[in-house]
C-alpha cells in the first residue's frame, strides 16, 4: 500500500491529502448525469450482482493501493457497499479515513440523526471520520449543523465539514455554533480556482477539498498544450499535473475513477514536484467556469 501525505486539520484530525470518491452504483465514468437521480440510479443497480460486484471490488482496491480517504454520501446509499469493499480489501478500519454526507432529503425532513445512523449500518462502523452535509439547503443548513455538532460532541464523529459552501455559509455557521468546520469541499479545477474562497478557508482554518477536482476532463482543460508540456516533462499525464497542482495548493483533491489501472495513475503524483513556474501557469488557466452547481442559484429539492 503506498503511504499518502497527510494534512492536520484544525482540531488535530489527520486527513489523508487525497481521496477517492466512488459515487453510487452503476456510475459510468463517462456519465453527466445531474444529483437529481441518484436515488433512482441507485435503486436501479442496487440489485445488479455483476455492477454491485465491480462497485466492490474496484473501492477495495482503491483501499489496497493507498487511497485511505473515502468521500462517499448518504445520498448514494446506505452504505453497505463500502462495508463490504473493506472487509474485502482486508484493510484494517482504522487505517481508513470514511466520510459520509448528510443527505438534502434527510435536512428537509429533519433526519439528520437517522440518516447519520443509518450510513454507521450500513458501513459496519461505530465511527465515522468525518461528516459533511452535502449542500447548504436554505433555511436548513444552520439547524443540520447544529444536529451534526451533536453527534461530533457525542463521539460518533472525528471531525466535521461541510460542503458546497460560499464564504457567506461559512460566516453563518460560525456565528450558530462553537464548532468550526475542518472541511469545505467545493468545486475547485484549473478552470474554477476559486482562489478567493480557498483563501478565506486557509484563513480560518477550513481544510478545503476539490471535487470535479479535473474538471470532468473538460476539453477547455485537457487540450491545453502548457498541461501536455508539462506533463512530458514529468513523464505523467494531464491528469496527474493537475492533481499535483491540488496537491501543492494545500487542497485535497477528491477523484473519481473504478479502474484498478486510472486509481494508481490517480495517486502517483508524489514522486515529482511542480515548480513555482508551473504552478503559476496552472494558476492562470482560470476562466471562473463552474461546472457544476452553484448553491446560491440551484434547486436545492432536485438535488
Amino acid at each position: 500500500m503506498m503511504k499518502v501525505p497527510q494534512i492536520e486539520l484544525n482540531n488535530g484530525v489527520m486527513i489523508p491529502c487525497i481521496g477517492n470518491g466512488p459515487g453510487f452504483i452503476g456510475m459510468g465514468s463517462n456519465k453527466k448525469e445531474n444529483h437529481n437521480i441518484f436515488a433512482r440510479a441507485y435503486r436501479k443497480y442496487i440489485d445488479n450482482p455483476r455492477k454491485r460486484k465491480d462497485y466492490v471490488d474496484a473501492i477495495a482496491n482503491s483501499f489496497k493501493i493507498g487511497f485511505t480517504l473515502l468521500d462517499y454520501s448518504s445520498s448514494y446509499g446506505d452504505g453497505a457497499a463500502i462495508n463490504e469493499a473493506i472487509q474485502k480489501s482486508g484493510v484494517d478500519r482504522k487505517e481508513l479515513f470514511l466520510t459520509t454526507r448528510i443527505s438534502n432529503e434527510a435536512q428537509r425532513t429533519h433526519k439528520v440523526r437517522e440518516c447519520f445512523m443509518q450510513q454507521l449500518d450500513g458501513m459496519g462502523t461505530d465511527y465515522i471520520d468525518l461528516l459533511m452535509f452535502h449542500w447548504p439547503v436554505t433555511d436548513l443548513y444552520l439547524d443540520t449543523w447544529k444536529e451534526m455538532v451533536k453527534l461530533y460532541k457525542e463521539g460518533y464523529v472525528r471531525c466535521l465539514g461541510v460542503a458546497n459552501c460560499h464564504q457567506h455559509h461559512l460566516e453563518a455557521l460560525l456565528k450558530a455554533s462553537d464548532v468550526c468546520p475542518a472541511v469545505n469541499q467545493v468545486e475547485v479545477h484549473p478552470l474554477f480556482t476559486q482562489k478567493p474562497l480557498v483563501s478565506y478557508c486557509k484563513n480560518q482554518g477550513i481544510q478545503v477539498e476539490a471535487y470535479t477536482a479535473i474538471a470532468r476532463l473538460d476539453d477547455r482543460l485537457v487540450r491545453l498544450p502548457i498541461l501536455h508540456k508539462i506533463a512530458a516533462k514529468y513523464k505523467k499525464t494531464v491528469v496527474q499535473v493537475v492533481l499535483r497542482w491540488h496537491i501543492q495548493n494545500g487542497v485535497i483533491p477528491v477523484v473519481r475513477s473504478l479502474n484498478k489501472y486510472r486509481q494508481l495513475e490517480n495517486i502517483s503524483i508524489f514522486d515529482f514536484t511542480l515548480n513555482d513556474e508551473e504552478m503559476k501557469a496552472i494558476d492562470s488557466i482560470n476562466i471562473n467556469s463552474r461546472l457544476r452547481f452553484d448553491p446560491d442559484n440551484c434547486d436545492f429539492s432536485i438535488l
